[in-house]
């Protein structure tokens, strides 16, 4: 299972993107996005490293 950004609450700030090991989040449109093939939930490091830099809490979500 991967995680996903709620497009509502994404300020498009791009910390996460920069973050990823995984070159998992990429921009669409006016926000981020998180490939579900790419993402390893950090392989299993908590909190995972999207949600660890998001300024917005609860952005970041397990899918």
């Amino acid at each position: 299972m991967a995680y996903k950004i709620i497009a509502s609450s994404c300020t498009g700030c791009s910390l996460c993107e920069f973050e990823c090991p995984n070159a998992a989040i990429s921009m669409k449109g006016d926000t981020f996005v998180i490939n579900p093939k790419k993402c390893t939930e950090c392989d299993g490091e908590s909190p995972v490293k999207c949600d660890e830099v998001c300024p917005v809490p609860g952005t970041c979500v397990k899918a």
